[in-house]
């Protein structure tokens, strides 16, 4: 039998006055009382009626997402995160996978009356992006954008603290000869992550074993790490730009029986789910999706509503994750 919203109102204790606010979305509802609608919601599973819901407000129930691939485990978690929450409110997500305006997924998401709003995730062309959602009075959010001047309705991480946290974890394990192997120049994050990586090596006088840049790709780490072999000189530690680079150094060691980390710590990126499956472990610094996802959701549903006009932007902080990579023992 399907749950209806006065199976919700029963589970949680409360009205259904009050279970219908915190699935509208209502700013009125305690906090106390919106968790354990919440709760109750994801206990239950119940799926609000978005046709009806979208009839009462006059829009699609349809908010669209743009991204450039779902090949990375990191932007699966966002996409995951963002479906769940939106479905909370009454929300379909519509996906496309597209390099660029042109393409015909996101061209079509972009026409009047297909969807109530949209978000980018990570794109390559935003500053395209925004002049067509604003020309059609679409509301919009930027997550994890290239372009500072587009921080207005943008969701960012304090990609600075987290390639400085990843570099004083390895000075407070004794390292003073450490690389790093940046992403790609293009993104913001692998600008955002060298500064802070040198800013904690300038704290220590110390300057880079090296600071190579690459693709966010397995091959870029493990090349890398293989020229280094070959020269015969070893940094006792890396910092790489992502999970990627990382399990591509630490194939390289593996290959030539040099222990990790014993003679060589990795710290990655992301918190990909593959690093807490290798051995080692993978240290890393996690970009937290459920935060991300919310505070998205959060802003976009407001800008919708209209009660979001000026523009604003969250940073949200990453966490060092330590495991066996850096000598951590779980």
């Amino acid at each position: 039998m399907k749950v209806s919203i006065f199976d919700v109102a029963k589970k949680s204790g409360l009205s259904v006055v009050t279970v219908s606010r915190v699935i509208n979305g209502a700013e009125s509802v305690r906090e106390k009382n919106r968790q354990k609608v919440l709760d109750a919601i994801r206990e239950l599973d119940y799926q609000p009626s978005a046709a009806a819901r979208s009839l009462a407000r006059g829009k699609t129930g349809i908010i669209g997402l743009i991204v450039t691939t779902l090949q990375d485990s990191f932007f699966d978690a966002i996409v995951k995160e963002l479906n769940e929450l939106l479905a909370l409110q009454g929300y379909f997500l519509a996906v496309s996978v597209s390099t660029g305006i042109a393409s015909d997924g996101s061209h079509y998401l972009i026409q009047e009356d297909r969807v109530d709003g949209l978000i980018l995730l990570s794109p390559m062309e935003e500053d395209s992006y925004i002049v067509e959602f604003k020309r059609r009075g679409i509301p919009y959010v930027l997550i994890d954008n290239q372009n500072p001047e587009n921080d207005a309705f943008s969701i960012t991480i304090n990609n600075f603290k987290g390639g400085y946290a990843a570099a004083r974890h390895l000075l407070e394990q004794g390292h003073t000869s450490i690389a790093h192997l940046c992403g790609n120049e293009t993104f913001r994050s692998t600008r955002e992550r060298r500064a802070g990586f040198l800013q904690a090596l300038k704290e220590k006088e110390l300057a880079p074993y090296a600071v190579e840049n690459g693709d966010f790709e397995i091959e870029f780490g493990y090349t890398a790490c293989k020229r280094w072999i070959k020269v015969g000189k070893l940094p006792t530690a890396v910092f790489a730009g992502d999970d990627n680079i990382a399990l591509g150094v630490i194939n390289a060691l593996m290959e030539e029986g040099i222990p990790v980390p014993g003679e060589v710590a990795v710290v990655g990126y992301d918190d990909q789910y593959i690093g807490s499956q290798l051995h080692p472990q993978l240290t890393t610094i996690r970009q937290p999706a459920d935060k991300i996802g919310i505070a998205a959701v959060d802003m976009l549903l407001k800008r919708i509503d209209g009660k979001n006009k000026r523009g604003s932007t969250q940073r949200i902080d990453p966490e060092l994750i330590l495991r066996e990579s850096t000598g951590v023992k779980k």
